[in-house]
């Protein structure tokens, strides 16, 4: 019988995987658990796969030839016969068999059966979460009509009112399926980023053919450009596109064409409130989106309103009456959940008695309830969003906001709670078009006749008549034009009323790129009146002035932003105020020429960007605010940077004509440094504890940088097209990306790569002529390697060899522990100077182009599964081949009598020593994995055997007599496969720890050699992860004179190793299967 906890494993199990051999059916362990399978794949929730190894199905299910043979030694008929059922069931589900698939290529079918199976969990483990309820459903029946695996190119719509979670259906929709295509795009808010300017199509298309291509270079001249570009470039593509709200035919047009733009086999997801869209474009699929049913509204509702799917006892009632209200629309009803989560029951009952004054038909008013909860502070920040933030970044949000003397960061927060606004991944604030107009509404309907009373000005036609004709008032707090040839005049006297104006966005100039040529210059005078001393945040693009006006005080201003305008300084000369209040100045692409920073001591942020004639910055002995100092393409030629202890990051790309800069001896703060295009040729950074990236591109006169001994956070570096002749980068363990390529002049490289926890590392190394010397350890993890050198060791990579060829003069080359599904890269065999070829522990096909290597005189294959031997190599003279007896005997091979030319070794170094010593003890255990895991933290080796039989019942844990710990102080993150005597079973148990630290895999690993015929097969034998220490590695070898041993003696393993890590008394509640039968070839 299997055991309790076996079956509780099975129980809670989704999937099984059943692997028929033609010995299964001779293990009645085996039998029973799939009597056990068959019961629970009956059930819904369960699904179980055959994998047909080397039986046929037939075979199987009628008990047939060696399954036939393997069966009758059970002589128990009443357990037969259910067995004999089981396996007739099993037989008839849909699975797999290894000679119909791959043409019975063990390795394409251990795949095909794991992208089956991932294909089920990623369903499973869709974005469909607990709070979108009622939308699996939903879900279902739009993938159903997709058909993703049916080669035609199919448009579908997604139709329904604002609110209704058209989005939310997309989104779903396109994480689940997205996996079976070979690009992807998931375009939100087109209606929105269309209309934004006249380049928002070309933009979309650009992104399109940037998610799609996986190519963020894309250009798109024009839009007509990109109608002709998209179809040619994701033609070879099957793809999955969709566009989020579209609310015109032309979109459709400009972004997703007609079928023929696409491979067969492509979807496109279209989301409207308006249906005839979608018939004009000639959509025939098209789901009206339908709004929630009572269960689903209440269940969401209590989501959001109880963290249940239920009410709590005592709100039912109330719960049903807001429901009544909300009429299944989740925008509204999620509103109404989180307004009232945590709330008094006497509070709902207020809200309940509002809303009955509320219509039903006017779901902005019924939002209305959650902005009436808001205190004072939040319902302002709220309108600024709706009428004038919607749609900005963030942190400039947050700058303007901040300015207004709102508490900004506390105030988005909590309107992101009540979900009243979004925040994008990208940082970009949004807010429902429902939210959006409510905002609006109750800003204009005190008088919603008088606009010029509003608090806030947003439609471009109504200001222009406010402005035009001087009826601006103290009521305006908020002004936002965005109007393209409007009279700068006009608009500058139209202010003169607004007294307590606080916040103000003008734009009036068509081009960008040309404001500064066409804005009409004006004088001092004629503009001093019109800017109120008020004004807190102004952003003014194509401002008219050389400075601000002489009469305007600025004693409030906190922001002030200036981009393509005309201003020269800050102040008329003679005229210099100190802005005690301003934080933040952004000025780019102006005719500023000077800047003197004791005008503003507490500014955090400067930014002044291509100010081409910008040449002196005059900084405060002590700037202790500053954090963001941003001078980049301009003409300053030195800076001294003061005592700035509080700075952040320090930008100075494109100044070419800085040759001096003095950093304080101490940047505690200080992250990042760009300096590139500078004429720096020296530069101490003096103490940067926190610097996390240095950047020095094309510094062309540097010749010496002296670094801090100490850089613990440092990231990236790039010192590439410079001239220095040394480089010592002192302590840097969490260095990511290190450039230096073109540096000519470059002779000595120090780094101390042995104490780095690499798990991703860019080394750019390319025409560093001079560069002959360069040694780097540890690197196990190296992705990218660039660099003329005379020898290079490579480990799990085969991406760096596509162009190894290039290093012409290579004499040795090492790959470790690597599977070539296309075989060896034919660049290797452009090495003709290659000496000393190392194949270690990979998987590959030998060519015959290995004979091109005629100078080669080491060629080791320790550990690596070859097919067979190319006849090429047999005539290279000289050659001396390392692992080759034990490689023929490991793959099967037969011998081969060799010339006497070649020489052949079993052993070249200590490594291979201690790996064939293995067996001897768990002490060379620990030296191999000490070796090879260069992260491992700590060992256990465990040796034990059962010499002569095994007695079911027997105590495992009693031969669990030996065990060593080794210390490394390190996560582990890499570990080598280890290798069975072969007439033994050798059992290998790997923790792997991922870097997310979420989970552990616990991996068994069995090789059999029973009467010269090799048996692999490869499980898992999962553990309570939680109860498990993730920073260990457990090694076991298991010596079992039988193989009919194995099942019985499994069961007794477990629950000793359970016993020796967890303790007796501990009690586990689920357990993984002990083993899944997915073979894998050793």
């Amino acid at each position: 019988m299997i055991t309790d906890e076996l079956i509780e494993a099975i129980e809670d199990s989704k999937y099984y995987i059943i692997v028929f051999s033609k010995n299964y059916a001779s293990s009645s362990w085996c039998l029973e658990e799939l009597v056990k399978i068959m019961e629970c794949q009956t059930l819904d929730e369960h699904t179980a796969y055959p994998v047909f190894y080397d039986v046929e199905p037939t075979e199987v299910r009628k008990q047939t030839g060696a399954v036939g043979d393997a069966f009758e030694k059970h002589k128990e008929e009443k357990a037969a016969r259910k067995w004999r059922e089981a396996l007739k069931e099993a037989s008839d589900l849909a699975g797999f068999e290894l000679k119909s698939i791959a043409n019975g290529h063990e390795a394409k079918f251990i795949q095909k059966i794991v992208e089956e199976i991932s294909l089920e969990l990623r369903f499973i483990n869709s974005s469909i979460d607990g709070n979108l309820i009622g939308m699996e459903t939903r879900v279902n029946k739009i993938v159903s009509s997709l058909e993703p695996g049916v080669n035609d190119v199919r448009m579908i719509g997604i139709w329904g009112m604002g609110g209704a979670g058209k989005t939310t259906l997309a989104r779903a929709i396109f994480d689940q399926i997205s996996v079976q295509f070979e690009g992807e795009s998931f375009i939100e808010n087109v209606r929105e980023v269309s209309k934004a300017s006249l380049a928002g199509l070309k933009e979309l298309q650009k992104q399109v053919l940037s998610d799609v291509l996986k190519d963020k270079n894309i250009e798109v001249s024009s839009v007509s450009g990109g109608k002709s570009m998209m179809p040619r470039r994701m033609r070879g593509r099957k793809v999955l596109v969709v566009l989020d709200d579209v609310d015109h035919k032309d979109q459709l047009e400009a972004l997703v064409g007609d079928c023929n733009w696409f491979k067969p086999g492509s979807r496109i997801i279209i989301t409207t409130r308006d249906e005839q869209v979608l018939v004009a474009h000639r959509v025939s699929l098209i789901h009206n989106v339908t709004l929630l049913s009572q269960a689903e509204a209440s269940c969401l509702f209590s989501r959001y309103a109880f963290g249940r799917e239920n009410p709590i006892q005592g709100y039912k009632e109330l719960s049903g009456k807001l429901l009544q209200y909300a009429h299944g629309l989740p925008l509204t009803i999620k509103v109404l959940g989180s307004f009232l989560c945590a709330q008094s029951e006497s509070y709902w009952i207020d809200a309940i008695e509002r809303l009955k004054t509320i219509p039903l038909t006017a779901t902005m008013d019924r939002l209305e309830i959650s902005f009436d909860g808001l205190e004072k502070e939040y319902k302002e920040i709220f309108l600024d969003v709706a009428c004038v933030l919607k749609g900005w970044w963030k942190e400039k949000a947050i700058r303007a906001l901040e300015s207004r003397g709102f508490h900004a960061e506390v105030g988005l927060r909590v309107l992101e709670q009540k979900s009243l606004i979004t925040i994008s991944e990208s940082g970009s604030l949004g807010m429902h078009d429902h939210l959006e107009e409510m905002g609006k509404n109750i800003v204009r309907r005190l008088h919603p006749d008088e606009p010029n009373k509003h608090s806030r000005l947003w439609i471009d036609e109504e200001i222009e008549d406010i402005l035009a004709n001087d009826l601006g008032t103290e009521a305006t707090k908020c002004l936002y034009l965005e109007s393209p040839g409007f009279s700068v005049e006009i608009a500058v006297k139209g202010l003169a009323k607004m007294k307590d104006l606080r916040f103000i966005h003008i734009d009036l100039v068509e081009d960008y790129y040309f404001k500064s040529d066409i804005v009409q210059l004006l004088e001092f005078d004629k503009v001093s009146q019109y800017l109120p001393s008020s004004l807190r945040f102004m952003r003014w693009h194509g401002f008219p002035s050389l400075s601000l006006p002489n009469t305007f005080l600025g004693e409030n201003l906190v922001g002030l932003d200036m981009d393509e305008s005309n201003i020269v300084q800050l102040w008329e000369d003679g005229d210099e105020k100190v802005l005690h209040k301003l934080r933040f100045l952004t000025i780019r692409y102006s005719k500023l020429r000077t800047f003197d920073l004791r005008l503003a001591p507490n500014l955090e942020r400067l930014t002044i960007y291509g100010c081409y004639d910008f040449v002196e910055i005059h900084m405060s002995v002590e700037s202790v605010k500053l954090e963001h100092l941003d001078l980049s393409y301009s003409k300053l030629t030195n800076l001294h940077l003061g005592n700035t202890p509080n700075l952040k990051n320090l930008i100075l790309d494109g100044c070419d004509n800085l040759v001096e800069l003095q950093m304080p001896a101490e940047s505690p703060k200080l992250k990042e440094v760009d300096l590139s295009h500078s004429k720096l040729k020296s530069l101490r950074l003096g103490n940067t504890p926190n610097l996390e990236t240095l950047i020095f591109k094309n510094c062309k006169d540097l010749v010496e940088l002296q670094m801090p001994a100490e850089s613990p956070k440092l990231e990236e570096v790039n010192l590439s097209y410079s001239k220095l002749t040394n480089l010592h980068l002192g302590n840097t363990p969490n260095l990511k990306t290190l450039k230096l390529e073109c540096c000519y002049h470059l002779v000595e490289f120090q780094m101390p790569l042995e104490h780095l926890d690499l798990f991703l590392i860019n080394l750019h190394f390319r025409n560093n002529l001079n560069l002959r010397t360069l040694v780097l350890q540890g690197c196990n993890d190296l992705v990218e390697f660039q660099i003329r050198a005379e020898s290079l060791k490579l480990t799990r990579n085969t991406e760096l060899l596509k162009g190894v060829g290039r290093l012409s003069y290579l004499e040795k080359l090492i790959i470790r522990c690597c599977e070539f599904s296309g075989g060896l890269p034919k660049s290797i065999f452009e090495l003709k100077y290659l000496k000393y070829f190392h194949l270690l522990d990979c998987t590959i096909d030998l060519p015959e182009e290995l004979g091109h290597l005629k100078c080669l005189e080491e060629l080791d294959i320790t550990g690596t599964i070859i097919s067979h031997l190319p006849q090429s190599i047999f005539q290279l003279k000289g050659l001396r081949i390392i692992g080759f007896k034990i490689t023929l005997e490991l793959c099967g091979l037969t011998p081969v009598k060799l010339t006497s030319d070649i020489g052949v070794s079993e052993s070249t170094s200590s490594n291979q020593n201690e790996l064939e010593a293995q067996s001897t003890g768990p002490n060379d255990f620990a030296k191999f994995w000490e070796r090879n895991c260069v992260h491992l933290r700590t060992l256990i080796t465990l040796k034990f055997s059962v010499v002569s039989s095994y007695k079911s019942g027997a105590s495992v844990s009693k031969v669990l007599n030996q065990a060593t710990r080794v210390s490394r102080g390190r996560l582990l993150t890499c570990c080598c496969r280890l290798k069975g005597s072969k007439k033994s079973i050798c059992c290998c148990y790997r923790l792997r720890v991922p870097r997310n630290r979420s989970a552990a895999v616990l991996n068994l690993l069995l090789s059999v050699d029973q009467k010269g015929s090799k048996k692999i097969s490869f499980g898992s034998l999962g553990f309570d992860q939680r109860r498990f220490q993730e920073d260990q590695l457990w090694v076991f070898r298991v010596s079992i004179k039988t193989e009919r041993w194995v099942f019985g003696f499994r069961s007794e393993f477990q629950q000793g190793f359970r016993s020796l890590v967890f303790g007796q008394r501990e009690n586990y509640t689920k357990s993984t299967r002990l083993l899944q039968r997915v073979f894998k070839r050793f």
